[in-house]
Order: C-alpha cells, then structure tokens, then sequence
C-alpha cells in the first residue's frame, strides 16, 4: 500500500549503516492539518534504505515536501515476549507543488506552527473540540456514506 503525505522538513538525520548489507537515514516532517479553525500539528519520522538515503539531500530544512511511502511493519519475539514495530518507508520525495496543474482548485495546505507547539488554541492538546461535523449536500442532507 502505498499512501503520500506533505508536511515541512524538519530535520535530516545522517545515513545509517546498519549492518553490512543495509543502510538507513531518516528525516522528520512536521504535519499541520487544520480542524474546526485550529492547527493541530504532528511529527512523523521516516526513513530512506538502500539506495533512496541520497533523494533527501536535495532538501533543505524548512522546505515543504510531499513523500510517497509504504507502512511497513515487522513482529519479533525475544525472551517469550511477542512485540511489533512500524517503519515509513519512504521512496519518492518531491516538492509539495510538484504535480499540481496550473489553476488547480486545489486548497491549500494548512499554515504551519512555527512556534513549536502542539496547536494553536492553548486547550492543552485535547484534540476535541467538543464540535462534530457531518458531510452534507447542497440542500443541507446529511450524507450518509456508510456501506451497511
């Protein structure tokens, strides 16, 4: 499966030998989306293997990115005990403008937090705001969207 996400680079860490056949290097981006008029943002760390860990060096800190990966998962046992771990797995990375048609009606991507918080509203990282809000067609119906 493969999903994208744009979000600010943040940082970039240095590549990773990890063994004598594997390489790694990883980098933070910082996501903002907005709900309900307020910026939440979040940090997703991602890596690069092989021969990807090089894509990220044409990247400066502070530019917005759009990254193409793969969730990968891997479950390991040790001393009797069952436990799992994730990687993103990156493998294209490309400007967050790259792509998008002249005069798309694209929206925007939320402003970013640049004072290092959490959000910008000070509630103390409840990500409620109390507020549900329903997908509803022109004459005010509610969609309902479920298969069952």
């Amino acid at each position: 499966m493969s999903l994208e996400v744009t979000g600010k680079l943040i940082v970039k860490y240095d590549t990773a030998q990890v063994s004598d056949k594997f390489k790694k290097r990883e980098f933070v981006l910082e996501l903002a989306e907005e709900i309900n008029g307020n910026i939440y943002t979040n940090y997703a760390k991602m890596q690069l293997v092989q021969n990807k860990c090089e894509i990220i060096d044409r990247y400066n800190i502070g530019d917005v990115v759009k990254v193409s990966f793969n969730v990968k998962g891997t479950r390991y046992e040790k001393d009797g005990k069952v436990n799992y771990f994730s990687n993103l797995d990156a493998w294209r990375v490309e400007p967050a403008n790259a792509g998008a048609p002249a005069g798309s009606n694209n929206q925007p991507a939320p402003a970013y937090n640049n004072n290092n918080n959490y959000n910008n509203n000070n509630n103390g990282g409840n990500y409620n705001s109390g507020a549900t809000s329903y997908p509803q067609q022109g004459g005010g119906q509610v969609v309902d969207d479920l298969p069952f």
